[in-house]
């Protein structure tokens, strides 16, 4: 059997920090951003030329912070509550034969770095900081956007949770607080409560926590609200 391999054409800087938090499909978290950075010999403006035209791209790239073991047949998705087994190619899951994930983001602008190399600023993205991307395609509605489609395992979109705040932290989100220009970041990633689904389904008093650019969000789950109780600031991270 012939085998192939792929170089990474570029690099995506986002504001998750780690694969807990991360929203289980592209579009759900509209307030999350990346850059994609084209890396050498593919950082030339030429290959971009015309991608303005379109407000969404394909990304397709590797599922890099994933532990690699052997692939199995069958795998638990999150969306049927973890406790029934589907074919993994009945799913999105990232453990896959060939760890590889596609996503639909919006294009904000083509810009260049300070080191003058061109770059992507995306929007509503589901990818780690640090992904390898292996390509980019234009989003094309008429033929990527079926209204006829059947999903009978993902019908909707997941109805979110209520998200509040404990009185010792929420003056950092209110207008001109340290957070209140992530505040919409915050809620939107809480909202789709990051939860594995047998924590759901068993509740137990537990904190939890989310991090997300240069920050940890530390919260708790109570029914179907989800209550943040404290920020830790960390080392500051490269602008996005």
């Amino acid at each position: 059997m012939q085998s192939f391999s792929f170089d990474a054409i570029g690099l995506i800087h986002s504001c998750f920090n780690e694969k807990f938090g991360i929203p289980r499909q592209p579009g759900l978290v509209t307030a999350a951003e990346a850059t994609l950075e084209l890396l050498p010999p593919y950082d030339r403006m030429e290959a971009l030329e015309g991608i303005e035209a379109y407000s969404h791209l394909w990304i397709q790239f590797v599922f890099h912070g994933i532990t690699r073991e052997h692939w199995k047949p069958t795998v638990r998705p999150p969306r049927l509550g973890g406790n029934r087994r589907v074919g993994v190619f009945a799913t999105r899951s990232t453990h896959r034969p060939n760890p590889i994930g596609l996503s639909v983001v919006e294009l904000v602008a083509v810009e260049k770095s300070p080191s003058g190399l061109p770059q992507l600023k995306l929007k509503g993205v589901d990818l780690l900081d640090g992904t390898p991307v292996l390509d980019i395609k234009p989003y094309i509605p008429y033929a990527d956007a079926l209204p006829d489609a059947r999903a009978e395992m993902a019908p909707e979109r997941p109805q979110p949770c209520r998200v509040e705040y404990a009185p010792t932290v929420q003056s950092l989100f209110e207008a001109g607080g340290r957070m209140a220009p992530h505040r919409d970041l915050v809620e939107q990633v809480l909202a789709h409560d990051p939860r594995p689904a047998y924590h759901r389904e068993n509740p137990e008093p537990r904190v939890y926590g989310v991090s997300l650019l240069d920050f940890d969000v530390q919260w708790e789950a109570q029914g179907d609200t989800i209550r943040v109780i404290e920020v830790r600031f960390t080392q500051q991270k490269d602008s996005l």
